[in-house]
């Protein structure tokens, strides 16, 4: 099945007074637009996080295995095991 394309339009970003001074100031020294200095930066800055990223993706999907159970552990912070012995969840279609 293939999704329909749709365009995506741009959004401002906001960000507080004193960054963006520095990103107006870097944009300036370095000899490009302040949309091209934070673009460039998001992408560096998830590279560097990677692993990081990979990580917390990998803890999420251990946590949610599409049970009620999970989804309940995730929304309350209890171990399964715990909201187990506090009685369960039943089932989805309970």
């Amino acid at each position: 099945m293939t999704m329909p394309h749709t365009t995506k339009r741009q959004s401002p970003l906001k960000v507080d007074p004193a960054t963006d001074e520095l990103i107006s100031q870097a944009a300036h020294f370095l000899g490009m637009t302040k949309k091209d200095l934070v673009t460039a930066a998001v992408r560096v800055y998830l590279e560097q996080q990677r692993e990081h990223i990979r990580q917390g993706m990998i803890e999420s999907m251990k946590v949610l295995d599409g049970s009620l159970t999970s989804s309940v552990s995730l929304l309350t912070g209890l171990s399964p095991e715990r909201v187990n012995e506090l009685g369960g969840t039943g089932d989805w279609e309970d």
